[in-house]
């Protein structure tokens, strides 16, 4: 049995209906839904995670066999494999897996496939390198490729540069999309909990107009009296 084989074989092990069916309606995989046409096994994230670590050696021909697949965990499992290839690689390495991650972006097609590897990639790689691709994702018509350019900037939050995060946030200021909402919501809390003067700067100058989604989000950690504050827009 080849690898690829292999990794399909011990998902399918793990594989569960009542969740598969939990995770189909969580991730809206109905018709006219973000997520139309993915399809679940029912293998939750920490043994994904397993699998992924104990093939972390395959090829990048057999990650891309892997993501070709409608299987929503051969897909996540390919790109935690991605993950951890890129955390051990050198310099030359981690380039070819963010080169290789661009060129398969089409594949990385939902929000928790983008939230589990997009800063630990695109992120990761970008922290000292050029930033451009990431305004050019904000400004794609792709939900997907919009989420990716903000939660990139995770990585940059982590070291406690905010000014790209700051950016990307107010270039999707007005997406109509309640997913690209709640995680630039979700980048100006993290954003807030290392800097929260920084945060409500950028809060103030536009909390009357975000969408409510968005600032829920990003208020979520200040205090009771101060959410109200904010959440009343007066």
């Amino acid at each position: 049995m080849n690898n690829v084989d292999l990794i399909k074989s011990e998902l399918k092990a793990h594989s569960r209906l009542d969740k598969s069916e939990i995770l189909s309606k969580f991730f809206k995989t109905g018709k006219g839904q973000y997520g139309e046409g993915d399809v679940f096994l029912g293998v939750m994230v920490p043994e994904q995670r397993t699998i992924a670590k104990k093939h972390k050696h395959i090829s990048l021909i057999e990650i891309k066999n892997l993501l070709e697949s409608k299987i929503h965990e051969h897909r996540l499992t390919a790109l935690l494999i991605l993950v951890e290839q890129f955390k051990e690689g050198d310099i030359s390495t981690k380039e070819s897996i963010f080169n290789f991650y661009l060129n398969n972006v089409e594949f990385v097609n939902n929000w928790d496939l983008v939230d589990l590897t997009a800063d630990k990639i695109v992120g990761e790689w970008l922290l000292n390198n050029d930033k451009a691709l990431l305004f050019e994702l904000a400004k794609s018509s792709d939900l997907w490729k919009r989420r990716i350019s903000i939660i990139s900037t995770f990585a940059f939050i982590k070291k406690g540069k905010f000014n790209i995060t700051l950016e990307i946030s107010e270039m999707l200021l007005n997406d109509p999309h309640d997913l690209i909402q709640k995680a630039v919501g979700w980048m100006l809390r993290e954003l807030g909990k290392r800097n929260q003067s920084k945060e409500e700067q950028f809060l103030m100058r536009h909390y009357k107009t975000m969408p409510r989604t968005m600032l829920r989000y990003a208020i979520e950690r200040f205090d009771q009296s101060k959410r109200a504050q904010y959440m009343q827009r007066t």
